[in-house]
């Protein structure tokens, strides 16, 4: 039975295995969402509008006055009369290249504060999610929101939003000059437009397409990658490399696929749309000259084949942002999916706070620092926090479908130290995370000092645990940093004071800088049994009442742990501490040890009695049987 330390993963969820990408199942819908963050710079978009507005109609305006520029003065042979015509198209022009410059900056500062605040938005409301998010999503899948599917939103918000709106009122203005100019030629220019309509409406469909394929792919490179690098010592020692590689070249041929497919299309649709407008101005040229014949109209007709073949332009550039938006509404789907997940529920009432007790006992709340903790229920009442925690027939398991615990009933006193052992998989660490209410059993209760944890605020009952888990994390800082994790306001003094207790000082002050040594991510640089020593200072320094050590000393060698074991102890002196451990040892002089197995409590007692039981405890111990 695989351990249970988080719950299996759903189909196509597994690590570096196909992610959660989707195509817009609502494109309007996102579309909506995107707007209500352009909504905070309502003036800026207004400018932006009047820029864009100016900048179309200096553009369309200033190929309407070739017709004068030929009829009236160049025809007419009236050289002063064309230097002062095209003065004014030069003005128009630089108008219109102006307004276009203005509105392109601004939405270059509108489009980094909205990304910049969905970015933020994301990164808060992932820190108010389960655990049971992040156990079934894989860190590729989750790191692809920030990185691709933001990038391809700062995109579509930086170039396409104001290419849109200047391209439908440039095909607008245009059309109209057209139908004003010759309406004939015009009927011409619409029957080139529906085919080019055509070409890209099919076109761009398949294109949408491949590209959110694309985005899927390389969605599950990029979690391929980062799991592998991550998990490169494991691979060389177990000779894995030839099964990544080729894991990898099926990954990456996906995701050239693709990429080829959907670049493809995209590299289609220029060219088509660039000959579909030589087609028609080539048809344009051939009935225009026949109609400028009979009417002397040369200007008309040099005015209206300018205006032919801009109409097309338009097109063009939608048809190029048609996969950039199609791409920026299927990443801001999926950024807005987190964003609408459901968030860790906390209904908790009852709150942790510092209080002060006179000589008769009487406890009251105090606005200072003291070494008093209580929990404050709704009423005001104080309870004094003491440390005693009790299961009562709990049942528990990470989907409705697969129970882990059954019937868990145990207790710990105050000061009590209570130990877990069983085989992987038997539900030690499970239990663990209910008391930190990481999941939410599915019957009995679990009570803190006589309150259901149900009904005290996620935020105080974690602050009032210490817990020292089997797999270590560093941050990058300096060790004091990363040691003072456990409780921001410590001091120098108090930080160095937990690195004793954790038997951590020694090798500390033999750094570089000592406790102001700088450690990259994960303390790479650091021996495991040394980033285990900061991660029992970490939680020394957070002076708990009650303490989970998960295979706290799992990766510290013998000598190590002989040397912290008297400061653990005074670690774990009047505190409720739960134990889980391979090494037995480690677990003698635990008040109460619970056997478990199959998620089942099995045995039950201290040292000495689970020997006098010889039975599944006794198997252990003497190497009859192994925790594995």
């Amino acid at each position: 039975m695989a351990e249970h330390k988080h719950p299996p993963m759903g189909p196509g969820k597994g690590p570096g295995r196909k992610g959660a990408f989707q195509k817009p199942k609502d494109l309007r819908q996102t579309l909506g969402k995107l707007m209500r963050y352009l909504g905070r710079y309502k003036l800026h978009l207004c400018v932006v509008a009047a820029l864009l507005v100016v900048s179309s109609a200096c553009s369309v305006g200033g190929s309407f006055l070739i017709k004068p520029l030929i009829n009236d003065y160049i025809l007419p042979g009236d050289f002063p009369g064309l230097a002062r015509m095209l003065g004014v198209m030069a003005l128009v022009y630089v108008t219109g290249a102006a307004c276009s410059y203005g509105y392109a900056r601004i939405m270059v500062h509108v489009s980094q504060n909205t990304v910049a605040r969905i970015r933020e938005e994301l990164f808060e409301k992932m820190q108010r999610l389960p655990l049971k998010y992040f156990d079934t999503h894989t860190h590729g899948e989750l790191m692809s929101r920030y990185t691709n599917d933001i990038e391809t939103v700062s995109e579509a918000l930086n170039n396409s939003f104001g290419s849109l709106i200047s391209c439908v009122l440039t095909f607008t203005g245009t059309i109209g000059m057209m139908i004003y100019l010759n309406p004939i030629l015009t009927l011409i220019t619409f029957g080139m437009l529906w085919v080019m309509l055509f070409a890209v409406k099919t076109i761009g469909g398949r294109s949408r397409r491949y590209f959110a394929a694309q985005q899927k792919a390389l969605g599950e490179v990029n979690g391929y990658i980062e799991e592998m690098i991550e998990g490169q010592k494991v691979i060389k020692v177990f000779t894995h490399e030839a099964v990544a590689r080729r894991e990898f070249q099926e990954l990456n041929e996906a995701y050239r696929q693709a990429g080829t497919n959907a670049q493809t299309f995209a590299g289609i649709m220029p060219p088509t749309m660039g000959n579909l407008s030589y087609l028609n101005y080539a048809l344009t040229c051939c009935v225009g000259a026949l109609l400028a014949i009979r009417s002397g109209d040369l200007g008309g007709l040099a005015a209206f084949l300018t205006y032919s073949r801009q109409v097309s332009q338009p097109i063009n550039q939608i048809s190029q942002q048609v996969n950039t938006l199609l791409s920026a509404a299927a990443g801001a789907e999926r950024i807005f999916e987190v964003m609408e997940t459901e968030p860790e529920l906390d209904e908790g009432k009852v709150t942790l706070v510092q209080v002060t007790e006179d000589r008769s006992g009487t406890l009251s709340e105090a606005d200072h620092e003291t070494s008093h903790w209580a929990w404050k229920k709704a009423d005001g009442t104080l309870v004094p926090l003491r440390g005693d925690v009790r299961f009562d027939h709990v049942v528990f398991g990470y989907d409705e479908d697969k129970t882990v615990l059954h019937d868990i009933s145990l207790y710990a006193k105050p000061g009590q130290k209570i130990a877990f052992v069983g085989s992987t998989g038997a539900g030690k660490t499970t239990i663990t995370s209910l008391i930190n209410r990481f999941y939410e059993i599915q019957s009995g209760t679990i009570t803190y000092d006589g309150i259901n944890i149900r009904e005290i605020e996620k935020d105080s009952l974690r602050r009032s645990l210490g817990v020292v888990l089997q797999d270590t994390h560093l941050f990058t800082g300096t060790v004091a940093d990363n040691i003072r994790y456990g409780r921001l306001d410590a001091s120098d003094d108090e930080v160095e004071v937990a690195a004793r207790l954790a038997g951590a000082h020694d090798f500390i002050s033999k750094l570089p800088k000592g406790y102001h040594t700088v450690i990259s991510g994960d303390g790479g640089s650091l021996s495991q049994g040394e980033r285990q020593l900061l991660n029992i200072a970490r939680a020394a320094c957070a002076n708990p009442p009650v303490l989970v050590l998960d295979e706290a000393t799992s990766s510290i060698d013998t000598r190590t742990e002989a040397l912290i074991e008297k400061g653990m102890d005074y670690l774990m002196e009047g505190r409720t501490v739960f134990v889980i451990a391979h090494r037995l040892s480690t677990v003698r002089n635990a008040k109460a040890i619970m056997v478990l197995e199959q998620g089942e409590i099995i045995e039950r007692g201290d040292h000495d009695d689970l020997i006098r039981q010889k039975g599944r405890y006794y198997q252990l111990y003497t190497g009859q049987a192994e925790l594995a």
